[in-house]
């Protein structure tokens, strides 16, 4: 669902978009809505064609899907990484389980796996139906991290331009507090079935 959220949102603002795949089948109704300058293709495919690529995947296939995709198809791109290290097992009186510690968040695993490329971690801490245009009454904060600056920047770019305000939060270690945001924000739904909300940095 985050892959076709953000896929549409990406078309709906000029882009063209190669959605990656193990399964095409799964994604031809996509595809038929999508129109013209939406394609499937497999990762390593998706990896080669796109100057931007986001990696929205389970967090256990995260390192699977970036293997297939192929490192250096990466290399020197941009990667926004929306994944979160959500475990297989039942939450905890609402509260997910996350197979990584505070020590050491997924992005950073992900980020050694690739080294050559520059990933910013976004959208990980909102629900895929507010990735686009969110229709709060005031804009969300998203929280993103990163090494390189400009990677950054353009990501930023595209945040604004989906309705966030950006708040960077340094480099990739700060993965660690941000994609536990996803746990707090997945509290009131797993509690109460309420999902419409989202984070705000008041400054």
């Amino acid at each position: 669902m985050v892959a076709q959220t953000l896929a549409s949102g990406f078309l709906n603002y000029g882009y063209q978009v190669m959605l990656g795949t193990r399964d095409r089948g799964k994604l031809a109704e996509w595809q038929k809505q999508a129109g013209e300058n939406a394609k499937i293709g497999s990762f390593e495919e998706s990896a080669q064609f796109g100057d931007i690529i986001v990696l929205a995947a389970k967090g256990t296939a995260a390192k699977e899907v970036l293997k297939l995709a192929g490192a250096k198809n990466l290399a020197g791109k941009i990667v926004i990484d929306t994944t979160n290290p959500i475990a297989d097992a039942p939450p905890d009186n609402g509260v997910l389980r996350f197979f990584s510690t505070l020590d050491n968040s997924l992005m950073e695993d992900l980020q050694k796996q690739v080294p050559e490329a520059n990933l910013v971690k976004a959208f990980s801490c909102i629900g895929s139906p507010f990735m686009v245009n969110p229709g709060f009454g005031q804009k969300p904060t998203m929280f993103i991290c990163g090494n390189n600056t400009d990677a950054k920047k353009e990501v930023s770019g595209i945040l604004e331009l989906f309705g966030h305000d950006v708040a960077d939060m340094g480099g990739v270690q700060s993965a660690r507090a941000i994609e536990p945001l996803c746990m707090l924000w997945c509290i009131p739904g797993m509690l109460n079935n309420k999902w419409h909300h989202a984070f705000k940095l008041i400054k």
